[in-house]
């Protein structure tokens, strides 16, 4: 255990010299997210607002080991939510299981119609609140094309060398 907290830890130490912060999925997915989609981050690496897009829109930036059909919202956040994602899985234990730093699917959510979906069914935004898979297909960008965000082949290059 100590040898593989040691090697974690030097890999770690590297990652947070690239990208200036420490090195967690947080970090490195708003990190990602300014090197792919040209998000200009917010100084603060605050939850609610994690920066900019190109166009001016407000964006958090959210990293998903695994995509569990959950999402952390916040009423009144940002304009939209840009979330990487693992590869899909139920919502269950995590025993037995593992949670590796890639990324299979990017979806891009209009923030007031999601929080607006879960009013309409009597819920809350919420940390990890369950948004509906319709949703989920609706804000795909990747993989799959999305004509409502198009990414470029050098886009699409850069997320493939961050797949399974």
């Amino acid at each position: 255990m100590a040898r593989l907290i040691r090697m974690r830890n030097r890999v770690d130490a590297d990652l947070a010299a690239l990208i200036g912060r420490p090195a967690t999925a947080w970090h490195i997915g708003r990190w990602i997210a300014a090197q792919v989609f040209g998000v200009e981050l917010e100084k603060s690496a605050t939850k609610a607002i994690g920066g900019r897009l190109p166009d001016g829109r407000t964006v958090g930036v959210r990293w998903y080991l695994k995509q569990e059909g959950v999402l952390d919202l916040r009423d009144g956040g940002p304009d939209l939510y840009l979330v990487l994602a693992g590869p899909k899985a139920p919502a269950a234990s995590s025993r037995d299981t593992v949670r590796p730093m890639v990324i299979d699917a990017v979806y891009l959510f209009d923030a007031a119609a999601v929080v607006a979906d879960l009013k309409s069914r009597g819920r809350k935004a919420v940390t990890a609140s369950s948004v509906r898979a319709e949703l989920w297909d609706a804000a795909e960008i990747y993989p799959r094309h999305n004509p409502a965000f198009p990414l470029t082949g050098e886009q699409r290059a850069l997320l493939a060398e961050l797949g399974s």
